[in-house]
Parts: C-alpha cells; sequence; structure tokens
C-alpha cells in the first residue's frame, strides 16, 4: 500500500502537476496577458487616405472599432505577394466579426482602381478586404513611418520599391500588436489566435 501510494504521489508530482501549471500558463498567455505594443512610445498609425477596388476612399476613420491586418502587395507579383494573399484569404473565411484586410499596393503606377477591383474578383475577396493604391511618395511613406513593415531607406521615387512578406496587427486605437511573416502558415495561426485575443482584451 505504502508502495503504491507512493507510486500516485511521484506521478502526482512529476505528471499532473507540470502538466496542470502548463495548461493555466497557456490559458493566462492567450486569454489574460496582453500583446506588446509595437513602434517608439506612443506610437499609433496616423491617418492616410486611398482609394480601394470600388474607388471608394478608406481612411484611418474606417479602421475606428475595429482590428487591423494591413500588408503590402502588388497584383503583378509572381512569388512572393501571392503566398501572402492565400494566407489571407485564410483570415478573411476566419470570418471574424471587426476584423478588416488591408493590403496596399507598391506599385500603384500599374495598381490602378480597375486593377485592383479585377484582382479582387479573381482572387475572391470579399467586402472586409480592401486593396488600396494611391500616390506612391504616401504610400510607401506609409509603410516606413506609420506601419514600420519595411526598415530600408527610400523616398517613393522611381527607383525605389518596397516587397515585404510581413503584415501587421492594429488594435482598434491604431497601435500595432504584432508582426508575422505572411507567407508562412504557423505565422498566420498565432496572427489568427492573437486577434482573437484582441477581441477579448476589447470586448468585441
Amino acid at each position: 500500500m505504502k508502495s503504491a501510494r507512493a507510486i500516485y504521489l511521484f506521478l502526482f508530482i512529476v505528471v499532473i502537476v507540470p502538466v496542470t501549471v502548463f495548461g493555466i500558463t497557456k490559458w493566462y498567455d492567450l486569454n489574460i496577458k496582453k500583446l506588446p505594443v509595437f513602434g517608439p512610445e506612443n506610437h499609433v498609425v496616423g491617418d492616410f487616405g486611398f482609394r480601394d477596388q470600388w474607388n471608394k476612399e478608406i481612411t484611418r476613420a474606417d479602421w475606428n472599432g475595429k482590428i487591423i491586418v494591413a500588408g503590402y502587395f502588388f497584383t503583378s507579383c509572381p512569388s512572393i505577394c501571392p503566398k501572402v494573399i492565400a494566407q489571407l484569404k485564410r483570415v478573411q473565411d476566419y470570418g471574424a466579426d471587426n476584423v478588416m484586410i488591408n493590403s496596399f499596393t507598391v506599385d500603384p503606377e500599374r495598381d490602378s482602381v480597375g486593377r485592383l477591383k479585377e484582382y479582387a474578383e479573381k482572387k475572391g475577396i470579399k467586402s472586409k478586404w480592401v486593396l488600396l493604391t494611391g500616390d506612391k511618395i504616401s504610400l510607401y511613406k506609409f509603410a516606413r513611418t506609420d506601419l514600420m513593415i519595411d526598415a530600408t531607406d527610400g523616398d517613393g521615387g522611381p527607383g525605389d520599391f518596397i516587397h515585404s512578406e510581413y503584415l501587421a496587427l492594429i488594435d482598434p486605437l491604431h497601435h500595432i500588436r504584432g508582426y508575422y511573416k505572411g507567407t508562412d502558415e504557423e505565422e498566420v495561426n498565432r496572427m489568427i489566435r492573437d486577434i482573437n485575443r484582441l477581441k477579448i482584451e476589447f470586448k468585441l
């Protein structure tokens, strides 16, 4: 009897307690612990004005009360962008309320409103996912100084080009709360989990 009790006690200490602690820690991380805020202290994504695939002007006001996934692409991209778009379709199909995807073009000279509309229809992009075009200098400045998804120097001139596979997650107060490699399924899975964490934090 004493031997059996010792075995049970050993199993309780070695197996059950660590598993329980691990479970509580994971639950805390996913449901209570807040995501970090990226960028300089008090950094928020600034205002902007770009046209979507329906020729509607989208500004930061359209982000109010929403969780935002933002990244850059271009419709003629043969390599990275199709992979990112495929992963973003998973986020779109996830169907979370109050989540809006914003894909900004890095090639506004080619990516007109009409071309973005054709691309959206071809890829099955729905209403909560906007493809945005506008002035190149403004688009590139927004990528570097507001979303901070590209660390290269540039002025948005003719020789400047951004090609980033990273996605930014932005909360309803316009703070950046995460960066994710948009070509990586596991990274996008993590982003979806973090979207749920923001939903809990902001009671959405």
